[in-house]
């Protein structure tokens, strides 16, 4: 008998060993602004087990901006891109670029602000004659609201590509540019200090307020070789979002990835982020926005509805 049970026991040990275990598909996607919390979803979805959930392995490389993003998925470099701007994208697709939309990033730009050192005389867009501005990289969200800025105000500025907040900030403290640009949670510390003082927010620019600013972006190689994994993508990045508004452990979790108190975590989410702000499942504002890239110089003609269908393919929610 017990020879018996012993025998049934490795014989049913042989069969678990050869049930097949559902591989991981690894996606690669570069995200703009390490530490952002919009641009943190794909993070921490990837350490919260939701995208493993879904048979997902995220490589995640951080970029300076949304141009640097969208060059990496144009190329091919990467399946999925984080943050691009839209405005960014509509110039790369009306010139043929192989790029398709799969979701938007974030709507509104209120969680972007430009600013002075506190020693500056600079206290709004008004005094920046002559005086330069920064914005992250060509292409990017900070990109096409300085270029509106430029445009709304009839600034005489010069606009200067800084890379991200970190690196712009040691350049305005530095002398070396007259206003940055950050995104909470990078500069409330500065703030709250009395080092810096706000000039412009992102909501400033009339034609980005209330509208979407960035996008998930993915290549159309990749969509079409790899559609299972990017609808897996989607559905993983939604649950993510929700996950990041109700359990208490996602600010914890995106402090200690910030290297932040969870107390600036929460205020980061909080004051700058509500979950509207970053669903995925609607670009706002097309109407206006695609006149906007031809006033901007981003296109030359408005894309037609026939465009804008081929370009934005967001998987639907299931």
């Amino acid at each position: 008998m017990h020879k018996s049970i012993v025998a049934g026991f490795a014989a049913l040990l042989l069969l678990a060993a050869h049930v097949p275990v559902r591989a991981q598909d690894t996606l690669k996607v570069a995200v703009g602004q390490r530490g952002n919390w919009d641009t943190a979803v794909s993070e921490l979805g990837q350490r919260a087990g939701i995208f493993k959930k879904h048979g997902l392995n995220l490589e995640i490389l951080y970029t300076q901006g949304g141009g640097e993003t969208q060059q990496a998925v144009i190329s091919g470099s990467v399946d999925v891109g984080v943050a691009a701007g839209i405005m960014g994208v509509l110039s790369a697709f009306s010139k043929g670029a192989p790029v398709r939309v799969i979701g938007a990033e974030t709507t509104g730009a209120a969680d972007l602000f430009w600013y002075a050192a506190a020693t500056s005389p600079i206290k709004s867009l008004k005094d920046t004659e002559g005086k330069t501005i920064a914005y992250s990289t060509n292409g990017s969200s900070t990109h096409g609201i300085v270029t509106a800025f430029m445009k709304q105000y009839d600034l005489k500025a010069k606009p200067v590509a800084t890379g991200g907040p970190p690196s712009t900030l040691t350049q305005v403290m530095s002398g070396q540019i007259d206003v940055g640009w950050s995104a909470p949670p990078f500069g409330l510390q500065q703030l709250d200090e009395g080092k810096i003082r706000i000039v412009a927010s992102g909501n400033d620019a009339t034609a980005f307020k209330g509208q979407t600013v960035r996008l998930l972006i993915t290549n159309v190689q990749t969509l079409q070789t790899k559609k299972p994994s990017i609808d897996r993508f989607m559905k993983a990045y939604r649950e993510t979002i929700d996950w990041m508004y109700a359990d208490p452990s996602a600010i914890k979790m995106y402090a200690e990835f910030v290297g932040i108190p969870e107390a600036i975590a929460k205020r980061t989410r909080d004051g700058f982020f509500p979950k509207d702000a970053i669903n995925p499942d609607r670009v706002v504002g097309l109407d206006t926005i695609v006149n906007d890239a031809v006033a901007f110089k981003y296109t030359a003609a408005p894309l037609s509805k026939a465009q804008l269908d081929e370009l934005i393919q967001i998987p639907p929610r299931i």
